[in-house]
């Protein structure tokens, strides 16, 4: 057979179009550092779907759940600088448990951050059976019975657990921390009455204050939430200083080339505007919210530095 010239473009063509189409095909996978079916899973999924679409790839939800994220962390960390692997991380990953452990991972030098998907306020619930009308009722309860309450956290160095110990420092009370692998065993406990109380993001605890399945006291956050419009924060009620707002952002491995970088970063931006997503986050309790890829990375740096001084402050140690 013979190939006359245009015959020889246009199968060069071909060629490239389909290597380039098999390149753009790889999968692109979202690490989530939590078990699958928690908040952090849910979102990521509702994310990645509508991320997979706009960037017409395949994306694949994995989740990497233990050592409060570590491990997941690490992975991430480890992975080709490709644009192929991100990770959906959360303030535990990136600035709370590296403030209070040393970790194989540096949240800073070993990811590019991507941007911010938005945050989610955190919520003090109690056990049903524990008989308080309020935050005030249970301060009186912890000071009179400082043995018997302990609380539950999805692990050392998440939010649950900071927010607890500053609720401590603030009240002046005194409760047994119980770390667990992930909200999802921390709050089926604290259901249980194995736990009494918990300081889960807006997000995971909703549900089940919605089914009275547990009580909700306050929102350790800067407002009430449209979700719970009859909980008060921690602040109107004479507590303050206890606001931990809990954020969820996209990074990729360090030296991920910055022109990938500023593509993922349009790409989830576009992804955020839709308003079907952002009704979905907002019905969960988050409020969703982007950045640039410089503004994640400032923020991460302040909230190293900032929980780091909690850390410090309390004299915080791992569990």
């Amino acid at each position: 057979m013979k190939f006359n010239g245009k015959t020889i473009v246009a199968l060069t063509l071909l060629l490239t179009s389909v290597w380039c189409s098999a390149q753009t095909e790889k999968p692109l996978t979202i690490v989530v550092p939590t078990a699958a079916g928690g908040g952090n899973d849910a979102m990521a999924r509702t994310i990645g779907q509508k991320l997979g679409v706009l960037l017409n790839r395949t994306v694949i939800v994995e989740n990497k759940a233990g050592a409060n994220g570590s491990l997941a962390s690490e992975f991430v960390a480890k992975a080709a600088p490709d644009g192929n692997t991100l990770m959906f991380g959360y303030i535990a990953t990136h600035a709370m448990n590296p403030a209070l452990q040393k970790l194989r991972y540096d949240p800073v030098k070993d990811f590019e951050p991507v941007g911010l998907v938005g945050y989610s306020p955190t919520l003090m619930v109690v056990n049903t059976g524990v008989k308080v009308k309020d935050v005030k009722d249970l301060v009186r309860l912890l000071k009179e019975k400082p043995d018997d309450f302990s609380f539950a956290s999805a692990g050392n160095g998440t939010a649950p657990h900071f927010a607890a110990e500053l609720f401590k420092m603030s009240t002046q009370t005194s409760m047994l921390h119980v770390p667990y692998k992930g909200s999802a065993p921390a709050i089926n406990d604290t259901i249980g009455g194995q736990t009494q109380i918990m300081f889960p993001s807006l997000f995971t605890g909703v549900p089940f204050v919605k089914t009275n399945r547990l009580q909700a006291l306050a929102i350790a956050g800067t407002k009430r939430s449209p979700l719970l419009p009859d909980v008060p924060t921690l602040k109107e009620v004479g507590i303050a200083g206890v606001e931990v707002e809990q954020w969820y952002a996209i990074f990729a491995p360090a030296k991920t080339p910055k022109e990938t970088v500023a593509k993922l970063n349009q790409a989830l931006n576009k992804v955020l505007e839709d308003k079907e997503i952002i009704k979905r986050i907002e019905g969960h309790g988050a409020d969703v919210e982007t950045s640039t890829p410089e503004q994640l990375g400032e923020m991460v740096r302040k909230d190293l530095v900032k929980w780091r001084q909690v850390v410090q402050r309390a004299k915080l140690q791992a569990d």
